[in-house]
């Protein structure tokens, strides 16, 4: 019974406002985290740091979505689907961060982010997007736990999080059919 009460509420969180809301404003206090590591620390970012970060931002722009489509059924389980696939992908590069800073990973890992040339982010926004050095080690954050360990974390708990959201909003489709 204790499982079907949480069912029904992550099934209520999926068309919340909170929801949403906590995807955002978690992106972008992770975006000025970095951004203070970078121009009060100075710790430049990597490839994979910077590519963690065009993750992030996307995920500003899927949760924005999600916010705005939250009560059209078919908008609401592509923007669902689409936090899961951001939260993959983020989980994904912060496994390749932590194992290049471990060394059970050996990643080349350059300066070009390799984006087509009408998407030059790293031209528009250099203060965000550009990368600054090769990729090794990601500072500690606190308590002696580094960037890459504390974003392989809170990547997968968000991408799990999510991924129950979403059958959460998949079910509640159903039921309103």
């Amino acid at each position: 019974m204790a499982l079907m009460n949480l069912f029904k509420q992550i099934k209520n969180l999926s068309a919340s406002r909170g929801y949403w809301l906590l995807y955002i404003v978690g992106s972008l206090s992770l975006l000025a985290a970095a951004l203070f590591f970078q121009f009060v620390r100075d710790e430049q970012p990597c490839l994979m740091c910077i590519q963690v970060r065009l993750l992030i931002s996307l995920l500003i722009f899927v949760s924005i979505a999600g916010l705005l489509f939250r009560h059209n059924r078919v908008m609401s389980i592509v923007t669902h689907l689409s936090a899961v696939l951001v939260f993959a992908g983020l989980s994904e590069r912060s496994y390749m961060l932590l194992g290049t800073e471990r060394g059970f990973v050996f990643a080349d890992c350059g300066f070009s982010l390799g984006l087509p040339s009408w998407f030059a982010i790293e031209e528009w926004l250099p203060w965000l997007y550009r990368v600054e050095t090769s990729c090794g080690y990601t500072p500690e954050v606190i308590f002696g736990i580094t960037m890459a360990e504390a974003l392989m974390v809170l990547s997968v708990l968000f991408l799990l999080f999510s991924l129950f959201v979403f059958i959460a909003s998949l079910a509640r489709l159903r039921s309103a059919e």
